[in-house]
């Protein structure tokens, strides 16, 4: 692997045959988290493709004329083209592997998984999630000197890294961005010593035998486990939503927002997520339509107050989606009102879907106890119905769900953990 820059790009990569790029910067996490993975597989690949990197700070008008705006950032080149998919943020090893595998031959592909040794890791401690939950499991952990890995399929930060403003955090006087507040509390785990696996495939989850595969040559065992999944936003299951995800319909305002500058948003819910975050799309949006199936808000009277003050926002009451549809760059939702049964059509540029969460409890396999609502239970030191096996945060049956209540939630289990590993 070789660092290089745009004096150089010329000649080692336009004219260097298969070669794998990455553009990184200093301060950067998900950059930290492709390192070992990018250096990795140029060590097994070394040997048909090129492997540089290029300090993107410093190379800034060359990653301009690439179309390169953030770190880090992949991209392939086979005889001076571009070919393959341009990767950016968390970069997973197995979207790297698809677009090396795809340089080479398919003979020379199975040489090279031949050659992959497997890795076995050995911790006290595996927390399978980076939200807040895991993050201050792992901060605790670590500050009581246990050994501890945390390992998550994005980067570290949960939800919260896609929030918006955070104003009810304790110790901050003025409102946080979520990324940062998100970015404080993995660096602060980070360097206090816990491992990070982080952008990484989970591809097997034994709770039985507290073990889990990342990247299908991992293995990692450990003797408690601590799951902090979390939530992911829940769907409405009417016709044209899945297909229409992340072409149209989107459920991260913080993240889409802006790409309906001066444009008509139609936003369903009524709860806190769906008014907050209206309020921000407005920001941007010429006009928001609000359809919400109750003749009144579900969300908190400050927030209430604040969106039934904005013009921007009207309200459309007791009416829920009944299907989605696009036609060119507008969005077409059809609605019921659940009183009158009237049907109608609303028109617009964009639609955000706020209307609760649902737990990320897939690789579960009925090894653990769960509410009726699939959240899992456990005592009040955070045990699951497993021994050895703990829930903490959202993934928790519990009243209320809260950046402060995950947090609480984490540092239970984590002493617990720290006690039983004293005896």
């Amino acid at each position: 692997m070789k660092e290089i820059t745009q004096k150089e790009f010329d000649q080692e990569v336009i004219k260097g045959g298969k070669v794998a790029v990455d553009f990184y910067s200093t301060e950067c996490p998900p950059c930290e988290a492709l390192a070992p993975k990018f250096e990795n597989l140029s060590n097994l690949y070394g040997d048909e493709i090129k492997f540089v990197k290029i300090f993107r700070q410093e190379n800034r008008e060359l990653a301009e004329s690439l179309d390169v705006n953030g770190s880090p950032t992949v991209i392939f080149y086979e005889d001076g083209k571009l070919v393959g998919d341009k990767l950016t943020g968390g970069i997973k090893r197995s979207d790297l592997v698809k677009n090396l595998d795809a340089l080479i031959h398919h003979e020379k592909v199975a040489e090279i998984k031949g050659k992959i040794e497997p890795k076995v890791s050995e911790y006290d401690v595996l927390i399978l999630g980076g939200g807040p939950a895991g993050l201050t499991a792992g901060l605790y952990l670590c500050q009581a000197r246990i050994k501890a890995a945390l390992v998550d399929i994005q980067l570290p930060g949960g939800q919260i890294s896609t929030t918006h403003k955070i104003s009810n955090y304790p110790g901050f006087v003025d409102p946080q961005p979520g990324y940062m507040l998100a970015h404080y509390m993995s660096e602060q785990t980070k360097i206090c010593g816990t491992k990070y696996k982080v952008a990484v495939d989970v591809a097997k989850v034994d709770l039985q035998n507290k073990t889990i595969v990342v990247d299908e040559y991992e293995t990692i065992h450990a003797k408690k486990i601590i799951l902090a999944t979390g939530a992911s936003p829940r769907y409405l299951n009417v016709p044209g939503e899945r297909e229409l995800k992340g072409n149209g319909i989107s459920y991260c305002a913080t993240c889409d927002a802006k790409y309906f500058n001066d444009k008509d948003v139609i936003v369903v819910g009524g709860g806190n997520t769906a008014i907050e975050e209206a309020d921000f799309i407005s920001k941007f949006a010429k006009k928001i339509t609000i359809i919400h199936q109750f003749d009144k808000l579900q969300a908190n009277k400050e927030a209430q107050e604040k969106a039934f003050a904005n013009p921007k926002i009207n309200f459309v009451f007791d009416t829920e989606p009944r299907g989605f549809e696009k036609n060119g760059n507008k969005m077409f939702v059809k609605t019921e009102n659940v009183k009158t049964g009237e049907t109608n059509t609303l028109q617009g540029d964009g639609v955000f879907i706020f209307v609760g969460m649902k737990p990320n409890t897939d690789f579960l396999n009925g090894d653990l106890a769960t509410d009726d609502w699939g959240y899992i239970t456990t005592n009040e030191d955070m045990m699951t119905s497993l021994e050895g096996v703990y829930a903490v945060g959202d993934i928790r049956s519990k009243k209320y769900r809260q950046i402060t209540t995950a947090v609480a939630d984490g540092t239970i289990a984590a002493i617990a953990v720290t006690r039983e590993m004293d005896v």
